[in-house]
């Protein structure tokens, strides 16, 4: 899950059959860089504890996995980023780092942002 899904996902903004499809989900992975660009953001607003309580809330679920890199996940890294620069269509870097963590582990990306549609190996599912 990226950050804009999680944001959109806490405020239920999305179409309602795929809200209600992502919060069925057996399972949610959170990149590690997704909660760091959440508290970021959250840090900047005026509703700092009650969004890091909320965070903290689905990060204590069952279902819920933090995904964060390992060596692995350094070679997916650099083979989007080589990729990418050679396209001419470069991506954010904590969004690089989601991409790689995405690939290495085989999953569906819920994100909203379009320029990961410049990494055909993934499957995107949008709210």
């Amino acid at each position: 899950m990226d950050t804009n899904a999680y944001s959109n996902l806490a405020k239920g903004r999305g179409s309602p059959d795929k809200i209600l499809s992502v919060r069925k989900a057996t399972t949610h992975y959170l990149p590690l860089f997704v909660i760091a660009e959440l508290r970021a953001g959250f840090e900047k607003g005026s509703k700092t504890k009650d969004n890091l309580d909320r965070l903290e809330e689905f990060l204590q679920k069952p279902n819920t996995i933090v995904l964060s890199p390992d060596i692995q996940t350094t070679e997916h890294y650099a083979e989007l980023h080589v990729h990418l620069a050679r396209k001419g269509t470069p991506i954010p870097t904590n969004d690089l780092w989601i991409a790689a963590l995405v690939l290495q582990h085989g999953l569906t990306l819920c994100t909203n942002d379009k320029h990961f549609d410049n990494i055909p190996e993934i499957e995107i599912f949008t709210l």
